[in-house]
């Protein structure tokens, strides 16, 4: 089911700029605040041509009334009523919208209100660049690390699913892998990886690379698509664009999403190669 909460802007074209959310029976407390850091980091760019669209995976109810409801000023469609067909199936469903810059977001996502604004005028300024990853604080306020170098099998068993007395043991290793050595007085050029909570592409790099891999359920999806993006473009972590991330281990989250996080890793290690160490 497809439903545009406000029909004359979403069927203006594609906007300058596309943003698509995937959400799962969501808070939404926590995705009324995404949504209103959008509203107000969507203002400040010239133009103010930006359009949203949330694709619902949960198996019962709909968002659109509380959508019209508190978001009518937004440029909104809903795509509702497929079921859970995972992260990144959800997202590829967008692929028809993509504008000529393309933001993958998180549900749990706050943007700072230059955030956007910043990344456009990067864009602009740097056409190398086919995707910008942010500088991201969790709730907390402690800094999180969305740029990763290329994941060895004891890396993502260790900080998935190592008590925080191995962790804190291998600490030096781990900040290797999340690449927590970079700091945010500047751009850093092309990491291997970065995380799917927050993907700024330019349009045509997204629709070049077909989205995500729907062989992915959940995890791992960006990982791969960072590799491919990797392999036709620059990528760019750019402290200017600062988040407030949610997030949460799978470990955290219940068997479920361990089972997810294992199947993933399998089909992310068979298509790009085994590190074990």
């Amino acid at each position: 089911m497809t439903i545009d909460i406000v029909e004359d802007q979403c069927q203006q074209g594609a906007a300058l700029l596309s943003i698509c959310i995937v959400t799962y029976r969501p808070e939404l407390a926590v995705l009324g605040a995404t949504l209103e850091s959008l509203r107000v980091a969507i203002a400040r760019l010239d133009g103010n041509h930006a359009a949203v669209t949330i694709v619902d995976n949960s198996p019962e109810g709909s968002l659109s009334g509380w959508l019209a409801d508190h978001f009518r000023d937004l440029s909104v469609r809903l795509l509702s009523g497929h079921g859970n067909v995972g992260f990144a199936r959800a997202n590829n469903m967008a692929m028809d919208d993509v504008g000529d810059l393309h933001l993958v977001l998180n549900p749990d996502v706050v943007l700072s209100p230059d955030s956007l604004a910043n990344a456009v005028d990067f864009l602009k300024q740097h056409p190398d660049c086919g995707l910008v990853t942010p500088l991201a604080v969790g709730t907390d306020g402690t800094r999180q690390y969305l740029c990763k170098r290329y994941p060895a099998l004891f890396d993502l068993a260790l900080r998935g699913f190592g008590p925080k007395s191995l962790r804190r043991l291998f600490k030096k290793r781990l900040d290797h892998y999340q690449m927590a050595d970079i700091s945010d007085d500047g751009v850093f050029w092309d990491p291997p990886i970065i995380s799917g909570c927050f993907m700024l592409f330019r349009g045509e790099i997204f629709r070049k690379l077909s989205g995500f891999d729907p062989s992915y359920f959940l995890y791992f999806e960006d990982f791969d698509l960072s590799l491919r993006a990797g392999g036709v473009t620059r990528i760019a972590f750019l402290p200017t664009v600062r988040i407030v991330h949610g997030g949460g281990d799978a470990a955290r989250k219940g068997l479920w999403h361990i089972r997810q996080f294992v199947r993933s890793g399998y089909t992310f290690y068979r298509k790009f190669g085994l590190k074990l160490l």
